[in-house]
């Protein structure tokens, strides 16, 4: 699936991509902001980390969180 947002490159959410955010409590539209405005970091294999804190300030896994770091792994295009 892709989604484009304001003209800008299309993020592409692969099946594996899309079952680790559910399993780390991750929305796609969070995924899609940490690699619009999140840091960049150079990652293994000529890929890009996105680090990008955000309010979450709710129950995840049993446990209360303030805060949620999403730190998506992205291949450029």
């Amino acid at each position: 699936m892709k989604r484009v947002i304001s003209g800008t490159k299309a993020v592409v959410f692969t099946q594996h991509a899309r079952r680790r955010a559910h399993q780390r409590g991750a929305r796609e539209d969070d995924v899609i902001q940490a690699i619009r405005t999140g840091e960049r970091e150079p990652a293994q294999r000529g890929l890009f980390l996105y680090r990008l804190n955000l309010e979450f300030d709710r129950q995840w896994d049993g446990r209360h969180y303030r805060i949620q770091q999403v730190a998506p792994v992205v291949a450029e295009e």
